[in-house]
């Protein structure tokens, strides 16, 4: 197997990990209620994944110290701090992710027929037992499969759909319809996870600059094209989404397949995330406090114990009659929120000369599109801030949200490109 092949296979874990219940809800939705409306959106974030994940990744080989642990050297004393309060709030958002996860693996188990929820339990330990080992070469391989089968399943069920050339190109045109804000803020955040960019970090250690770059771009690349498969997918459904309703549409389509091809997406999407979220809140603990302490390695008691932690919250959170489909999507606009804040420190970081060596470091490009995509998270993160707001205090007026929100986002693109601009060397 060439060095190429391999390197996709392992960056595939990427790939597995904002692929899961979140996406596929989140997609589908967004093209049930929007049509093509929101591949701006989807496009955007595909591309930002790449250029924030590429940074983290490189980040790691360019400096002495990975994403958590630079975190942790930038805040001075009070590091640390941050440092906890970065990590517990990751955990909770894996640990709440986990349960969706698993909800989405049942729901597709579901569309074959009546299922228990003793079925969680088992999916529970299948994930626990990868992650016991430690083993990372066998974790990305086994995801890598679970992502190709459940790539294939949506691209199959995508050819259904039909849209005209004209619905493509005013999708690829920036525009929020009334409604739609949660989706796309929810549909980047579900695409460019913050936890995952702490991931990249963590597992970018001992390959090559090249290998990274082609493993990591080409797995996203893939995992952007499962992500457009399903919300082709979603077009398909009229009236209010839900995942039987989504199945149905599909039976029309597919000769009454609509039903195994959905649920088997939704399960590998459930499966492969519920290994991944945990492994993130564990990875993420490795790089904050413990590159050096033996406990934090894989098959250390604190790198166990904060994945079993994840993943028994998550089952806990599973086993309530909490609806997946609203709790999925309010974790994906919660993330969408977060996201803006980790982008900001990733820039920094990647842009310290004193850090990170010779060619490592952004060029001007490279930095001018990250301030874009902290400029566009910032404003859909304000955006959804203001109508959550107005819906409390019906005095906020709605003519002043977009101008405002667009305000403040420049203004943050301003500084940080003035702080980029007097980095130290």
């Amino acid at each position: 197997m060439s060095s190429r092949i391999r390197s996709v296979l392992f960056w595939s874990i990427l790939a597995a990990a904002f692929i899961g219940p979140g996406t596929v809800t989140t997609a589908a939705k967004s093209g049930s209620a929007y049509g093509l409306g929101l591949l701006w959106a989807l496009v955007f974030s595909v591309l930002a994944t790449m250029v924030l994940q590429e940074a983290a990744a490189r980040l790691t080989l360019g400096a002495s110290a990975n994403l958590g642990s630079i975190l942790g050297q930038r805040s001075g004393r009070g590091g640390r701090r941050v440092a906890y309060l970065l990590f517990g709030a990751i955990v909770l958002g894996c640990g709440a992710y986990q349960g969706g996860n698993l909800l989405g693996a049942l729901a597709g188990l579901k569309l074959f027929g009546e299922v228990g929820r003793w079925w969680l339990v088992l999916l529970g330990a299948l994930a626990a037992l990868l992650l016991w080992s430690g083993n990372y070469r066998l974790i990305t391989r086994v995801l890598a499969f679970v992502v190709a089968g459940m790539g294939i399943t949506f691209v199959w069920a995508a050819f259904g759909a039909e849209p005209a050339a004209g619905d493509w190109l005013q999708g690829l045109q920036p525009r929020l319809d009334e409604g739609s804000a949660l989706l796309a803020i929810s549909l980047i955040g579900t695409t460019i996870v913050p936890y995952n960019l702490f991931l990249a970090s963590g597992l970018s250690r001992g390959q090559t600059l090249s290998e990274m770059r082609w493993g990591l771009l080409i797995a996203v690349f893939g995992g952007g094209l499962i992500t457009l498969a399903i919300l082709l997918t979603g077009t398909q459904i009229t009236g209010e989404f839900s995942f039987p309703a989504l199945a149905a549409a599909l039976s029309e389509r597919l000769d009454g397949a609509g039903p195994y091809l959905l649920g088997i997406g939704l399960f590998a999407a459930g499966l492969s995330s519920a290994i991944t979220a945990p492994l993130a809140a564990a990875v993420t603990g490795n790089s904050l406090f413990g590159e050096d302490i033996e406990r934090w390695s894989p098959r250390g008691l604190y790198f166990r114990l904060t994945w079993g932690g994840v993943l028994l919250a998550g089952l806990l959170f599973s086993l309530t009659d909490v609806r997946p489909i609203p709790a999925i999507i309010a974790a994906q606009a919660v993330n969408g929120v977060i996201l803006p804040l980790v982008a900001v420190f990733l820039l920094l970081a990647i842009n310290e000369r004193s850090v990170v060596q010779p060619g490592f470091t952004n060029p001007g490009w490279l930095n001018a599109l990250g301030l874009a995509i902290v400029a566009v998270t910032v404003f859909l993160g304000l955006h959804n801030i203001w109508l959550a707001l107005g819906k409390i205090w019906p005095a906020l007026s709605p003519e002043a949200d977009l101008p405002v929100s667009a305000l403040l986002a420049a203004a943050v693109a301003l500084v940080l490109g003035w702080r980029l601009r007097g980095q130290p060397t």
